[in-house]
């Protein structure tokens, strides 16, 4: 008699914590410059694909759910002992900052340098500083700093994925979640 035949299992999804037992997991936001919607775009999501991988291979550092909205991104990112959220959040802005000044145009207002520019970006309220500028430019892509909140719960951790997920149809970007093209889900974080 013939031995059964089962269908193959989709291969598993690698998880931080197959690596760092006890890795914390962050959720961290950061927005462009005065919500400029520069960042929904095919070749910027590569670049944070790519930077993303890249982190994992070198540096063990798991970006588990994300979205890219036009002028925010939010994810969940975890990494050992060694990792701080900082430094890693300002290499990422460095990263982006390059694929959004590769693929300017006229209507996102980079790399400009006349006055007129300067003084229609010029510092307001909490303005930010100048993250990944150009050298000699005055125009800005990031706004100062990021939001992180280390999770300490899986429910917490939960919500905060279904947050994620939901954000494109709750801004009115799509009719269904998974209709958005600048998201994904990395690596597992499924435990806090």
């Amino acid at each position: 008699m013939p031995t059964p035949r089962y269908p193959r299992r989709p291969p598993r999804l690698p998880t931080v914590f197959d690596t760092y037992r006890h890795a914390p997991v962050y959720f961290v936001s950061f927005c462009t410059y005065q919500r400029n919607p520069w960042l929904a775009r095919p070749n910027l999501h590569a670049a944070f694909l790519a930077f993303i991988q890249r982190g994992w291979q070198e540096h063990r550092i798991a970006v588990g759910r994300y979205v890219i909205m036009p002028d925010h991104i939010h994810l969940l990112v975890s990494g050992g002992p060694a990792f701080n959220v900082g430094d890693w959040v300002k290499l990422l802005k460095e990263c982006l900052g390059k694929a959004i000044r590769a693929s300017h145009s006229p209507d996102l207002g980079i790399g400009v340098k006349d006055e007129a520019t300067t003084a229609r970006r010029a510092p307001h309220r909490g303005a930010a500083t100048p993250d990944t500028a150009t050298p000699g430019s005055a125009n800005r892509l990031w706004q100062e700093g990021f939001f992180d909140h280390l999770i300490r719960s899986d429910e917490k951790l939960g919500s905060i994925w279904e947050y994620l997920r939901q954000n494109p149809q709750t801004a009115g970007l799509t009719e269904a979640p998974e209709d958005w093209p600048y998201q994904g889900e990395f690596m597992v974080l499924d435990r806090a």
